[in-house]
């Protein structure tokens, strides 16, 4: 009772300020509520609903009608559907995240905002001052383009010397990937030490670390990340 006798007053405040979504007690009362919150106590969720007039209420689970009550039990908040869409935690993410750049325009510019790989990372050590590299690079970005999914990411780790070069082989190459900060180069090395002794290498990596290979052969590669 509790429960309609809310419901029917919120439907009275919300048509009074505009139309948000319809949620129906259990007894087939409705209203026009904008889920903002679910919390979950002793095993039941609560959502939380915001009126028009910006006034909040809570209504259990069980207080709605069964197809609501799946709406409340399987809603997520912004915050998770971003992390969702992120993708899944790799042993890489503490040194790409917030080091990444990406060719905008005419210049590099900060990447945070681009999913994870589902699968695997493709490392390519390079730099501008590498002839085999220079050779090799307009395949592997034609590679990219047209294989490109959900599976795996390419992450450039240079070994130029300063910015200017870095920033200018990805403008003439075209690169659509993200590369690694110059400064932060050396630490990736470092850290994950792939046995890069000469360049162009492709390392790819599975997203727990594992080194699959240094894979060149692009056909081989598209069986990889297609898999």
């Amino acid at each position: 009772m509790k429960t309609t006798i809310l419901l029917c007053t919120l439907a009275l405040a919300g048509f009074a300020f505009g139309e948000f979504e319809t949620w129906t007690s259990s007894d087939g009362r409705s209203a026009e509520l904008e889920l903002v919150k679910v919390t979950e106590t002793g095993g039941e969720k609560t959502g939380e609903f915001k009126m028009r007039n910006g006034k909040k209420v809570s209504i259990p689970a069980s207080g709605l009608t069964d197809e609501d009550a799946v709406r409340l039990n399987d809603w997520k908040s912004p915050e998770q559907l971003a992390a969702e869409a992120a993708g899944p935690d790799s042993v890489f993410d503490e040194m790409l995240e917030g080091n990444l750049v990406r060719l905008e325009g005419k210049s590099l510019k900060k990447y945070s905002d681009g999913p994870k790989p589902e699968k695997l990372y493709i490392f390519y050590y390079t730099a501008s001052w590498c002839p085999p590299c220079q050779k090799y690079t307009p395949s592997l970005v034609e590679f990219y383009n047209e294989n490109k999914n959900e599976n795996f990411e390419i992450v450039l780790i240079t070994s130029d010397r300063d910015e200017d070069a870095m920033e200018g082989y990805a403008k003439e190459k075209k690169m659509p990937w993200p590369q690694l900060k110059l400064k932060k180069a050396a630490d990736f090395k470092k850290k994950f030490q792939h046995g890069v002794t000469g360049i162009p290498s492709v390392i790819v990596c599975k997203l727990d670390g594992t080194k699959i290979g240094n894979i060149r052969d692009l056909n081989a590669l598209k069986e990889l990340v297609n898999e």
